[in-house]
């Protein structure tokens, strides 16, 4: 039997890490030097858990996971003590409406909302649909201009599943809201998800006859930073973009990269001109190029990348990062983190230029998020 997980105790100040793998979920903690980590879990052991957050809005600390079971499906989990107890499976439930002819297989993303609006949440689901609460997660509903978009019966699912993986309100208006699917591309909405459009100008599709049709493209992920949040860093199947005009347009960064191929991608908590990305060698050999384990940072927005390599493996390294497994911690310097799907977690406490193996031997890693307590 898995060792029993009992939760952590941290104070302000401490840095967080939620770990979801195929075989459960586990959290790390350390202070703020970041040099020793202790572990607990797995929660949930033996259910694949694709999504993890922590909402520190108005002075609280829940935790939130959606573990999987192929036998129960997937069910949305919260903690108010850090592990130690989680809701019941029924207690918070997610469900497409009767008659809509869809059921939820997947729970991929789960973003606490704006500041301003400490009660509401969304969730990312597959099959693609955006849900959304107003009262801290007791309830969700669908938000319906998605749910019956015009072209969801061309939606196609990728490799991963028809899943709505990146959801990115705008900090500064309660209208827009911009989400990103695989496949079907960037969506956005500017009237409080009653109505979205298709934000895909510029972004490929190269497995498809029209490379730029207006959507179906496969995106892999999108990271904003609140301070600049009209721009925006897309990772495609195949392609590395930067937008600065909320998606209406895109252009190509895929500067001084080893493949434009890859899936996670996060933003620098402090300076929106600092961005990381792990590239993938390419779809049908999805490793890091070369068998070398680099993380590339760029800080100029993109027109240049640099390769951060010191403490990681540079040879025989056959990792996988996957879309939600690459994450920042908001301290200065900042914290940066990632998942392989080889079950090793490595991070960094000096903006990504230096690194440590911070646990090796779990599951493989479906996602990770980290978060300094407040």
């Amino acid at each position: 039997m898995p060792k029993s997980a009992s939760g952590i105790v941290a104070d302000s100040g401490d840095v967080v890490l939620m770990v979801g793998t195929t075989k459960g979920a586990f959290l790390l903690r350390a202070d703020r030097t970041r040099r020793s980590w202790a572990l607990d879990g797995p929660h949930f052991p033996g259910e694949e858990v694709y999504a993890v957050a922590l909402d520190q809005r108005g002075g609280r600390r829940v935790l939130w996971a959606a573990p999987g079971n192929p036998f129960f499906g997937t069910t949305l989990r919260r903690s108010e003590d850090l592990g130690a107890t989680w809701s019941g499976q029924q207690d918070v439930t997610v469900q497409f409406p009767e008659g809509s002819g869809l059921s939820l297989k997947r729970v991929w993303q789960i973003r606490p909302g704006r500041a301003s609006q400490p009660d509401h949440m969304l969730i990312g689901v597959e099959p693609s649909c955006l849900f959304e609460s107003t009262d801290g997660g007791a309830s969700w509903t669908p938000m319906a201009g998605l749910l019956n978009h015009a072209h969801r019966p061309k939606w196609t699912p990728g490799a991963g599943g028809m899943c709505l993986h990146t959801v990115i309100p705008d900090p500064a208006n309660s209208d827009r809201t911009l989400v990103a699917m695989s496949t079907g591309g960037v969506y956005r909405s500017d009237d409080g998800g009653g109505s979205w459009q298709a934000r895909n100008r510029g972004v490929r599709a190269e497995f498809l006859p029209d490379k730029h049709p207006e959507f179906g493209q496969c995106v892999h992920k999108i990271a904003q930073h609140p301070a600049r949040p009209e721009r925006l860093f897309l990772q495609n199947h195949w392609g590395l973009y930067r937008s600065t005009d909320w998606g209406d347009s895109w252009d190509d960064i895929a500067n001084g990269v080893p493949s434009d191929f890859g899936f996670a991608m996060a933003v620098h908590p402090h300076d929106p001109d600092t961005v990381f990305i792990v590239p993938l060698e390419s779809d049908m050999f999805r490793c890091v190029p070369e068998a070398k384990l680099r993380v590339f940072r760029t800080r100029n927005a993109g027109d240049s990348w640099e390769p951060m390599s010191s403490g990681l493996p540079q040879q025989d390294a056959y990792e996988t990062v996957l879309r939600d497994s690459l994450d920042t911690d908001g301290l200065d310097p900042a914290g940066v983190y990632f998942g392989t799907r080889s079950g090793r977690v490595w991070g960094s406490a000096d903006d990504g230029t230096s690194w440590l193996l911070i646990r090796d031997g779990l599951p493989p890693v479906t996602c990770v998020k980290a978060a300094a307590l407040a």
